[in-house]
Protein backbone atom coordinates (compact mmCIF):
# COMPACT_ATOMS: atom_id res chain seq x y z
CA UNK A 1 0.00 0.00 0.00
CA UNK A 2 1.75 3.19 -1.24
CA UNK A 3 1.82 6.45 1.04
CA UNK A 4 -0.52 8.35 -0.96
CA UNK A 5 -3.15 5.74 -0.34
CA UNK A 6 -2.71 5.90 3.15
CA UNK A 7 -2.66 9.75 3.74
CA UNK A 8 -5.55 9.85 1.81
CA UNK A 9 -7.40 7.30 4.87
CA UNK A 10 -5.58 9.91 7.23
CA UNK A 11 -7.55 12.65 5.87
CA UNK A 12 -10.92 10.62 5.33
CA UNK A 13 -10.71 9.89 9.53
CA UNK A 14 -9.53 13.34 11.14
CA UNK A 15 -12.56 14.50 8.81
CA UNK A 16 -14.89 13.04 10.86
CA UNK A 17 -13.13 13.53 14.72
CA UNK A 18 -12.82 11.27 17.11
CA UNK A 19 -16.14 10.66 18.25
CA UNK A 20 -17.60 8.83 15.10
CA UNK A 21 -19.03 5.66 15.13
CA UNK A 22 -16.48 2.70 14.99
CA UNK A 23 -18.90 1.47 11.92
CA UNK A 24 -18.31 4.33 10.01
CA UNK A 25 -14.58 4.11 10.74
CA UNK A 26 -14.35 0.19 9.22
CA UNK A 27 -16.44 1.21 6.52
CA UNK A 28 -13.38 4.10 5.29
CA UNK A 29 -10.99 1.77 5.65
CA UNK A 30 -12.78 -1.06 4.24
CA UNK A 31 -13.60 1.57 1.27
CA UNK A 32 -9.43 2.62 1.23
CA UNK A 33 -8.39 -1.07 1.16
CA UNK A 34 -7.02 -1.80 4.46
CA UNK A 35 -8.66 -4.77 6.61
CA UNK A 36 -10.94 -4.30 9.02
CA UNK A 37 -8.65 -6.61 11.63
CA UNK A 38 -6.47 -3.39 11.66
CA UNK A 39 -9.75 -2.30 14.32
CA UNK A 40 -8.08 -4.45 17.08
CA UNK A 41 -10.27 -4.90 20.32
CA UNK A 42 -8.08 -2.27 22.03
CA UNK A 43 -8.85 0.10 19.47
CA UNK A 44 -12.46 -0.43 19.49
CA UNK A 45 -11.82 0.91 23.34
CA UNK A 46 -9.81 3.87 22.83
CA UNK A 47 -10.92 5.57 19.28
CA UNK A 48 -8.04 7.99 19.82
CA UNK A 49 -5.73 5.50 19.39
CA UNK A 50 -7.04 4.26 16.24
CA UNK A 51 -6.40 7.27 14.77
CA UNK A 52 -3.27 7.64 16.29
CA UNK A 53 -2.16 4.61 14.69
CA UNK A 54 -3.31 5.39 10.98
CA UNK A 55 -0.96 7.92 11.37
CA UNK A 56 1.74 6.48 12.49
CA UNK A 57 1.63 3.68 9.52
CA UNK A 58 1.63 6.52 7.12
CA UNK A 59 4.62 8.40 9.11
CA UNK A 60 1.79 11.10 9.46
CA UNK A 61 1.51 12.67 12.99
CA UNK A 62 -1.38 15.25 12.86
CA UNK A 63 -1.70 19.27 14.65
CA UNK A 64 -4.40 17.61 17.02
CA UNK A 65 -1.88 14.69 18.39
CA UNK A 66 1.61 16.50 18.41
CA UNK A 67 -0.44 18.88 20.42
CA UNK A 68 -1.33 16.57 22.71
CA UNK A 69 2.14 14.87 23.34
CA UNK A 70 3.18 18.57 23.76
CA UNK A 71 0.73 19.09 26.76
CA UNK A 72 1.82 16.00 28.39
CA UNK A 73 5.10 15.84 28.04
CA UNK A 74 5.20 19.49 29.72
CA UNK A 75 2.77 18.14 32.78
CA UNK A 76 4.90 15.05 33.40
CA UNK A 77 8.10 17.30 33.88
CA UNK A 78 6.15 19.87 35.56
CA UNK A 79 4.95 17.29 37.67
CA UNK A 80 8.20 15.59 38.62
CA UNK A 81 9.55 18.95 39.42
CA UNK A 82 7.13 20.07 41.65
CA UNK A 83 7.47 16.83 43.47
CA UNK A 84 11.12 17.13 43.76
CA UNK A 85 12.03 13.78 41.70
CA UNK A 86 14.65 12.58 39.75
CA UNK A 87 14.16 10.77 36.76
CA UNK A 88 15.62 8.02 38.48
CA UNK A 89 13.27 8.08 41.17
CA UNK A 90 10.37 8.09 39.09
CA UNK A 91 11.01 4.98 36.92
CA UNK A 92 11.78 3.61 40.47
CA UNK A 93 8.61 4.45 41.32
CA UNK A 94 6.89 3.33 38.14
CA UNK A 95 8.69 -0.05 39.34
CA UNK A 96 6.80 -0.59 41.94
CA UNK A 97 3.53 -0.37 40.25
CA UNK A 98 4.34 -2.88 38.14
CA UNK A 99 4.79 -0.55 35.22
CA UNK A 100 8.55 -1.19 34.06
CA UNK A 101 10.25 1.94 31.43
CA UNK A 102 13.35 3.23 31.16
CA UNK A 103 14.85 6.41 32.12
CA UNK A 104 14.97 6.93 28.32
CA UNK A 105 11.75 6.34 27.83
CA UNK A 106 10.52 8.69 30.37
CA UNK A 107 13.12 11.43 28.81
CA UNK A 108 11.59 10.71 25.35
CA UNK A 109 7.79 11.56 27.00
CA UNK A 110 8.80 14.64 28.67
CA UNK A 111 11.06 15.64 25.41
CA UNK A 112 7.49 15.41 23.83
CA UNK A 113 8.65 12.86 21.18
CA UNK A 114 6.47 9.56 22.58
CA UNK A 115 3.16 9.62 24.02
CA UNK A 116 2.71 7.16 27.16
CA UNK A 117 -0.16 4.70 27.03
CA UNK A 118 -3.17 5.43 29.25
CA UNK A 119 -2.07 2.46 31.88
CA UNK A 120 1.18 4.24 32.34
CA UNK A 121 -0.41 8.03 32.98
CA UNK A 122 -2.66 6.76 35.88
CA UNK A 123 0.62 4.91 37.53
CA UNK A 124 2.95 8.38 36.86
CA UNK A 125 -0.25 10.06 38.78
CA UNK A 126 0.25 7.87 41.46
CA UNK A 127 4.04 8.15 41.38
CA UNK A 128 3.82 12.30 41.03
CA UNK A 129 1.05 12.65 43.39
CA UNK A 130 -1.48 14.04 40.91
CA UNK A 131 -4.78 13.58 39.32
CA UNK A 132 -4.91 11.75 35.95
CA UNK A 133 -6.36 14.80 34.26
CA UNK A 134 -3.49 16.65 34.94
CA UNK A 135 -1.83 15.57 32.45
CA UNK A 136 -4.54 16.74 29.46
CA UNK A 137 -5.09 20.15 30.72
CA UNK A 138 -3.25 22.66 28.99
CA UNK A 139 -2.58 25.51 31.42
CA UNK A 140 -3.58 28.85 29.99
CA UNK A 141 -0.77 30.44 31.77
CA UNK A 142 2.44 32.51 30.18
CA UNK A 143 4.92 33.19 32.51
CA UNK A 144 7.86 35.43 32.26
CA UNK A 145 10.39 34.96 34.68
CA UNK A 146 12.13 38.55 35.42
CA UNK A 147 14.42 37.54 38.23
CA UNK A 148 15.96 35.15 40.30
CA UNK A 149 17.16 36.39 43.59
CA UNK A 150 19.27 33.22 45.05
CA UNK A 151 22.47 31.86 46.66
CA UNK A 152 25.30 31.62 43.83
CA UNK A 153 25.55 27.84 44.60
CA UNK A 154 21.40 27.46 43.88
CA UNK A 155 21.54 24.58 40.98
CA UNK A 156 19.64 25.30 37.74
CA UNK A 157 17.83 21.71 38.93
CA UNK A 158 16.51 23.70 41.72
CA UNK A 159 15.28 26.93 39.90
CA UNK A 160 13.52 24.72 37.64
CA UNK A 161 11.49 22.83 40.85
CA UNK A 162 11.01 25.66 42.16
CA UNK A 163 9.39 27.41 39.06
CA UNK A 164 7.50 23.92 38.53
CA UNK A 165 5.95 24.46 41.97
CA UNK A 166 4.97 28.24 41.50
CA UNK A 167 3.65 27.25 38.13
CA UNK A 168 1.75 24.81 40.18
CA UNK A 169 0.19 27.01 42.53
CA UNK A 170 -0.80 29.76 40.15
CA UNK A 171 -3.16 27.69 37.75
CA UNK A 172 -5.24 27.26 40.71
CA UNK A 173 -5.11 30.92 42.33
CA UNK A 174 -5.87 32.30 38.96
CA UNK A 175 -8.83 30.07 38.48
CA UNK A 176 -10.06 31.25 41.54
CA UNK A 177 -9.26 34.66 41.13
CA UNK A 178 -10.97 34.73 37.74
CA UNK A 179 -14.11 33.02 39.26
CA UNK A 180 -14.30 35.31 42.77
CA UNK A 181 -13.28 38.78 41.27
CA UNK A 182 -13.92 38.49 37.43
CA UNK A 183 -13.04 42.35 37.70
CA UNK A 184 -10.13 42.40 39.41
CA UNK A 185 -6.69 44.35 37.80
CA UNK A 186 -3.66 44.56 38.69
CA UNK A 187 -3.35 48.01 40.81
CA UNK A 188 0.64 48.91 40.05
CA UNK A 189 1.81 51.92 38.61
CA UNK A 190 3.84 51.84 34.76
CA UNK A 191 7.22 50.68 35.55
CA UNK A 192 9.53 53.23 34.78
CA UNK A 193 13.40 53.60 33.41
CA UNK A 194 15.94 53.55 36.05
CA UNK A 195 19.79 54.23 35.36
CA UNK A 196 21.18 55.12 39.17
CA UNK A 197 20.35 55.02 42.42
CA UNK A 198 18.00 58.32 42.71
CA UNK A 199 15.92 56.73 39.87
CA UNK A 200 15.37 53.77 42.23
CA UNK A 201 14.05 56.20 45.22
CA UNK A 202 11.89 57.62 43.01
CA UNK A 203 10.24 54.42 41.52
CA UNK A 204 9.66 53.62 45.07
CA UNK A 205 8.04 56.65 46.17
CA UNK A 206 5.88 56.54 42.93
CA UNK A 207 4.83 53.25 44.22
CA UNK A 208 4.57 54.67 47.28
CA UNK A 209 2.24 57.11 46.32
CA UNK A 210 0.12 55.05 43.63
CA UNK A 211 -0.76 52.75 46.68
CA UNK A 212 -1.41 55.38 49.13
CA UNK A 213 0.57 54.56 51.59
CA UNK A 214 2.33 58.41 52.66
CA UNK A 215 4.93 58.27 55.09
CA UNK A 216 3.77 55.14 57.36
CA UNK A 217 5.58 52.17 58.32
CA UNK A 218 4.11 49.87 55.84
CA UNK A 219 2.20 46.57 58.15
CA UNK A 220 2.67 44.04 55.62
CA UNK A 221 4.70 44.26 52.27
CA UNK A 222 2.71 40.72 51.27
CA UNK A 223 -0.42 41.67 52.19
CA UNK A 224 -0.28 45.56 50.63
CA UNK A 225 0.77 43.50 47.34
CA UNK A 226 -1.84 40.98 47.42
CA UNK A 227 -4.49 44.04 47.98
CA UNK A 228 -3.16 45.39 44.92
CA UNK A 229 -4.30 42.39 43.15
CA UNK A 230 -0.59 41.19 42.56
CA UNK A 231 -0.04 37.29 43.18
CA UNK A 232 2.54 36.10 45.89
CA UNK A 233 3.44 32.57 46.28
CA UNK A 234 5.83 31.23 48.89
CA UNK A 235 7.90 28.41 48.30
CA UNK A 236 10.01 26.36 50.34
CA UNK A 237 13.20 23.80 49.36
CA UNK A 238 14.33 21.90 51.90
CA UNK A 239 18.13 22.32 52.20
CA UNK A 240 18.34 25.17 50.02
CA UNK A 241 19.22 28.67 50.34
CA UNK A 242 16.84 30.52 48.03
CA UNK A 243 15.58 34.70 48.27
CA UNK A 244 13.14 35.02 45.91
CA UNK A 245 11.88 35.80 42.24
CA UNK A 246 9.47 37.91 40.34
CA UNK A 247 7.45 36.64 37.72
CA UNK A 248 5.43 38.81 34.59
CA UNK A 249 2.10 35.93 33.92
CA UNK A 250 -0.40 36.10 31.14
CA UNK A 251 -2.00 38.19 28.87
CA UNK A 252 -2.95 40.75 31.80
CA UNK A 253 0.81 40.83 32.87
CA UNK A 254 -0.32 40.13 36.18
CA UNK A 255 3.19 40.59 38.48
CA UNK A 256 3.51 37.79 41.10
CA UNK A 257 6.74 37.39 43.98
CA UNK A 258 7.52 34.32 45.16
CA UNK A 259 9.40 34.12 48.71
CA UNK A 260 11.45 31.39 50.42
CA UNK A 261 8.31 31.26 53.65
CA UNK A 262 11.08 29.75 55.81
CA UNK A 263 13.13 32.91 56.09
CA UNK A 264 12.89 35.92 58.86
CA UNK A 265 10.06 38.19 59.02
CA UNK A 266 12.04 40.74 58.05
CA UNK A 267 14.32 38.71 55.51
CA UNK A 268 11.18 38.00 53.85
CA UNK A 269 9.82 41.90 53.74
CA UNK A 270 12.59 42.81 52.14
CA UNK A 271 13.09 40.35 49.63
CA UNK A 272 9.06 40.97 48.69
CA UNK A 273 10.22 44.88 48.61
CA UNK A 274 13.48 43.97 46.39
CA UNK A 275 10.78 41.75 43.88
CA UNK A 276 8.81 44.48 43.73
CA UNK A 277 11.61 46.95 42.81
CA UNK A 278 12.24 44.33 39.79
CA UNK A 279 8.69 44.61 38.43
CA UNK A 280 8.82 48.12 38.64
CA UNK A 281 12.19 49.52 37.26
CA UNK A 282 13.40 48.95 33.42
CA UNK A 283 17.24 48.49 34.08
CA UNK A 284 17.76 48.18 30.24
CA UNK A 285 21.26 46.22 29.65
CA UNK A 286 22.74 46.91 33.46
CA UNK A 287 24.82 44.12 34.60
CA UNK A 288 22.61 41.87 36.63
CA UNK A 289 25.20 42.67 39.67
CA UNK A 290 24.20 46.69 39.06
CA UNK A 291 20.45 45.78 38.75
CA UNK A 292 20.53 43.80 42.04
CA UNK A 293 21.84 46.86 43.83
CA UNK A 294 19.11 49.32 42.50
CA UNK A 295 16.39 46.40 43.70
CA UNK A 296 18.47 46.97 47.21
CA UNK A 297 18.15 50.74 47.12
CA UNK A 298 14.42 50.05 46.02
CA UNK A 299 13.52 48.20 48.48
CA UNK A 300 15.18 50.28 51.75
CA UNK A 301 13.19 53.22 50.27
CA UNK A 302 10.46 51.41 50.11
CA UNK A 303 10.11 50.69 53.58
CA UNK A 304 12.01 53.71 54.81
CA UNK A 305 11.77 56.93 52.60
CA UNK A 306 14.20 59.00 52.73
CA UNK A 307 12.58 62.19 54.55
CA UNK A 308 11.64 59.47 57.13
CA UNK A 309 15.18 58.35 57.59
CA UNK A 310 16.15 61.65 58.00
CA UNK A 311 13.63 62.41 60.52
CA UNK A 312 13.88 59.27 62.95
CA UNK A 313 18.40 59.80 62.71
CA UNK A 314 18.96 62.95 61.35
CA UNK A 315 20.96 64.66 58.70
CA UNK A 316 24.32 63.90 59.94
CA UNK A 317 25.71 62.02 62.83
CA UNK A 318 29.23 60.90 63.73
CA UNK A 319 27.94 57.87 65.61
CA UNK A 320 24.86 55.01 65.41
CA UNK A 321 23.73 52.83 67.99
CA UNK A 322 22.99 49.78 67.28
CA UNK A 323 19.96 49.26 69.91
CA UNK A 324 19.04 52.29 68.81
CA UNK A 325 18.63 50.82 65.30
CA UNK A 326 17.03 47.94 66.40
CA UNK A 327 14.50 49.61 68.24
CA UNK A 328 14.31 51.29 64.55
CA UNK A 329 13.90 47.69 63.33
CA UNK A 330 10.83 47.05 65.65
CA UNK A 331 8.97 49.87 63.97
CA UNK A 332 9.24 49.51 60.48
CA UNK A 333 10.93 46.19 60.00
CA UNK A 334 13.99 46.92 58.35
CA UNK A 335 16.86 44.83 59.63
CA UNK A 336 19.75 46.50 61.67
CA UNK A 337 22.13 45.47 59.14
CA UNK A 338 20.00 47.45 56.41
CA UNK A 339 19.69 50.21 58.47
CA UNK A 340 23.22 51.01 58.72
CA UNK A 341 23.69 50.66 54.73
CA UNK A 342 20.66 53.11 54.31
CA UNK A 343 22.17 55.57 56.78
CA UNK A 344 25.77 54.93 54.53
CA UNK A 345 23.32 55.31 50.98
CA UNK A 346 21.84 58.62 52.28
CA UNK A 347 25.20 60.38 53.64
CA UNK A 348 23.64 60.77 57.11
CA UNK A 349 26.71 58.59 58.36
CA UNK A 350 30.56 58.43 56.82
CA UNK A 351 32.14 55.15 55.63
CA UNK A 352 34.46 54.89 58.48
CA UNK A 353 31.62 54.31 60.45
CA UNK A 354 30.01 52.55 58.45
CA UNK A 355 32.81 50.26 58.39
CA UNK A 356 32.59 50.09 62.21
CA UNK A 357 29.43 49.33 62.55
CA UNK A 358 29.67 46.62 59.96
CA UNK A 359 33.06 44.97 61.85
CA UNK A 360 30.28 44.90 64.63
CA UNK A 361 28.01 43.50 63.37
CA UNK A 362 30.07 41.00 62.47
CA UNK A 363 31.63 40.72 65.83
CA UNK A 364 28.41 39.95 67.32
CA UNK A 365 27.50 36.96 64.24
CA UNK A 366 24.74 39.10 63.40
CA UNK A 367 25.81 38.79 59.28
CA UNK A 368 24.92 35.61 57.19
CA UNK A 369 21.71 33.75 58.35
CA UNK A 370 22.06 34.17 61.65
CA UNK A 371 19.45 36.41 63.14
CA UNK A 372 20.12 39.87 65.07
CA UNK A 373 18.27 39.60 68.60
CA UNK A 374 15.15 38.33 69.30
CA UNK A 375 14.40 41.46 71.71
CA UNK A 376 14.39 43.52 68.16
CA UNK A 377 12.28 41.37 65.75
CA UNK A 378 9.46 42.90 63.98
CA UNK A 379 6.00 42.00 64.90
CA UNK A 380 4.57 41.67 61.22
CA UNK A 381 3.12 38.72 59.30
CA UNK A 382 4.80 38.26 56.34
CA UNK A 383 3.23 35.38 54.51
CA UNK A 384 0.61 35.33 51.80
CA UNK A 385 -3.28 34.67 52.26
CA UNK A 386 -4.97 35.32 49.54
CA UNK A 387 -5.06 32.11 48.16
CA UNK A 388 -6.18 30.41 51.12
CA UNK A 389 -8.73 33.15 51.78
CA UNK A 390 -9.98 32.30 48.30
CA UNK A 391 -9.84 28.58 48.67
CA UNK A 392 -11.66 28.66 51.90
CA UNK A 393 -14.70 30.97 50.00
CA UNK A 394 -15.41 28.92 47.14
CA UNK A 395 -15.41 25.96 49.69
CA UNK A 396 -17.88 27.53 51.72
CA UNK A 397 -19.86 28.17 49.07
CA UNK A 398 -19.93 25.36 46.81
CA UNK A 399 -18.11 26.41 44.03
CA UNK A 400 -14.95 23.60 44.65
CA UNK A 401 -14.85 20.39 46.54
CA UNK A 402 -12.79 19.96 49.38
CA UNK A 403 -10.57 17.31 47.70
CA UNK A 404 -10.21 20.39 45.34
CA UNK A 405 -9.63 22.88 47.66
CA UNK A 406 -6.81 20.48 49.22
CA UNK A 407 -5.44 20.18 45.41
CA UNK A 408 -5.26 24.27 45.21
CA UNK A 409 -4.22 25.01 48.32
CA UNK A 410 -2.41 22.52 50.47
CA UNK A 411 -3.36 22.13 54.17
CA UNK A 412 -6.01 25.03 53.79
CA UNK A 413 -9.10 22.62 54.97
CA UNK A 414 -6.70 21.26 58.29
CA UNK A 415 -7.99 23.02 60.49
CA UNK A 416 -11.41 24.40 59.65
CA UNK A 417 -12.62 21.64 58.04
CA UNK A 418 -14.94 23.27 56.42
CA UNK A 419 -17.39 21.35 53.82
CA UNK A 420 -20.54 21.35 52.49
CA UNK A 421 -22.41 18.93 54.66
CA UNK A 422 -21.31 21.26 57.62
CA UNK A 423 -22.67 24.40 56.09
CA UNK A 424 -25.98 24.40 57.13
CA UNK A 425 -27.21 27.66 56.52
CA UNK A 426 -26.05 27.77 52.84
CA UNK A 427 -28.91 27.38 50.40
CA UNK A 428 -28.13 26.73 47.13
CA UNK A 429 -30.50 26.79 44.15
CA UNK A 430 -31.05 23.66 41.62
CA UNK A 431 -28.78 25.69 39.45
CA UNK A 432 -26.12 26.07 41.93
CA UNK A 433 -26.30 22.33 42.74
CA UNK A 434 -25.84 21.13 39.06
CA UNK A 435 -22.70 22.90 38.98
CA UNK A 436 -20.98 21.27 41.71
CA UNK A 437 -19.18 18.21 40.96
CA UNK A 438 -21.60 14.99 40.77
CA UNK A 439 -20.12 13.08 43.75
CA UNK A 440 -20.12 16.52 46.09
CA UNK A 441 -24.01 17.25 44.77
CA UNK A 442 -25.41 13.27 45.61
CA UNK A 443 -23.69 13.42 49.39
CA UNK A 444 -25.17 16.68 49.82
CA UNK A 445 -28.69 15.71 49.01
CA UNK A 446 -27.87 12.86 51.09
CA UNK A 447 -27.43 14.54 54.38
CA UNK A 448 -30.38 16.70 53.56
CA UNK A 449 -32.60 13.70 53.09
CA UNK A 450 -31.01 12.94 56.39
CA UNK A 451 -31.62 16.01 58.02
CA UNK A 452 -35.12 15.79 57.00
CA UNK A 453 -35.93 12.18 57.99
CA UNK A 454 -34.53 12.77 61.55
CA UNK A 455 -36.81 16.26 61.90
CA UNK A 456 -40.07 14.74 60.92
CA UNK A 457 -39.33 11.94 62.98
CA UNK A 458 -38.27 14.17 66.47
CA UNK A 459 -39.56 17.12 65.47
CA UNK A 460 -43.52 16.86 67.86
CA UNK A 461 -45.06 19.95 65.56
CA UNK A 462 -45.03 17.44 62.69
CA UNK A 463 -45.45 14.55 64.80
CA UNK A 464 -48.40 15.18 67.02
CA UNK A 465 -51.38 15.16 64.76
CA UNK A 466 -53.89 12.45 64.54
CA UNK A 467 -53.68 10.73 60.97
CA UNK A 468 -55.85 12.17 58.30
CA UNK A 469 -58.79 9.97 56.73
CA UNK A 470 -60.52 10.13 53.75
CA UNK A 471 -63.85 11.10 55.38
CA UNK A 472 -62.39 14.35 56.49
CA UNK A 473 -62.50 15.74 53.18
CA UNK A 474 -66.39 15.77 53.45
CA UNK A 475 -66.80 17.08 57.36
CA UNK A 476 -66.83 20.69 56.34
CA UNK A 477 -69.37 20.37 53.75
CA UNK A 478 -71.65 17.82 55.70
CA UNK A 479 -71.39 20.31 58.67
CA UNK A 480 -72.26 23.08 56.40
CA UNK A 481 -75.24 21.66 54.96
CA UNK A 482 -76.42 20.56 58.68
CA UNK A 483 -76.72 24.04 59.16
Amino acid sequence: MGANRTAGTVCSLTGYGYGESFGRLTGLLQWNGLPASVLTTRMKRHRISTVDKLMSMGGFVNDQTQGRINVIGDRIRQARLAASLTQDEVVSGLAETGHEITKAALSKYENKKSEPRQALLLALARVLGVKPAYFLAEPDLKIKWLAFRKQTRLLKTTQEQIKARVSNVLEGQIWLQETLFPDAKPFFPKRVRVTGPEGAEEAAMKLRKKWNLDDLPIDSVIKTVEDKWGFVVGVSVPGVRFDSLSVRVGVGRWPLIVVNESSTVDRCRFNAAHELGHLQMICGEMPEKEEEKLAHRFAAALLVPEAVAREELGSQRRHLSLGELGVLKQKYGLSIQAWVRRAKDLDIISENEYKTLCIEISRRGWRGRKPEPVEFDFKGYEQPTRLKQMTLRALSEGIISQEQAERICKGSTQDTRVSAEKVEGVRRSPRELLRLPREERARILADSAARAEKEYRTNANLTDFEAFEEGDLYVESTETEAR
